[in-house]
């Protein structure tokens, strides 16, 4: 089986030079938890998680009180904070080499490229679990 039978084609990629206000709004506006960083030429350059942005803001930024500081902390680019060490896979890795990398890097994301490193796709740990939950659920006749 080949990753890309299960893998999410429903990505969003973001410019290494926005703002984390854009990276905000996306995480709020969708229901996913990683961003794909691309250049300028749309090549796949690093991932940014809704753990890297809540680390890189302030808590405060929901509240009533939150004061000029952690407003500025949304002036940030995405570059400033996105995971620089990147871990994808490419997009016909087979479903054990996936397994293996996830196993191997602890990464909770691999990015799907092709060939030129364009971003096709996304798998999460999350989606091999489902995946291998549908296969042990008891077949309804």
């Amino acid at each position: 089986m080949k990753i890309d039978d299960i893998m999410s084609t429903n990505i969003t990629c973001i410019d290494l030079d926005q703002r984390l206000t854009e990276v905000r709004e996306l995480f709020i506006k969708h229901e996913f938890h990683h961003l794909l960083v691309t250049d300028d030429k749309n090549n796949l350059v690093g991932v940014i998680s809704e753990r890297d942005y809540l680390k890189a803001t302030n808590s405060n930024l929901e509240l009533p009180t939150a004061n000029d500081k952690d407003l500025a902390m949304l002036n940030k680019r995405v570059h400033q904070i996105m995971s620089k060490k990147l871990v994808s896979i490419k997009q016909f890795t087979s479903f054990n080499d996936a397994i293996r990398v996830f196993h191997d890097t602890g990464v909770s994301c691999l990015p799907v490229v092709n060939s030129d490193n364009k971003p096709v796709g996304i798998i999460t740990w999350r989606d091999i679990i489902n995946w291998l939950y549908s296969k042990v659920q008891p077949h309804k006749t």
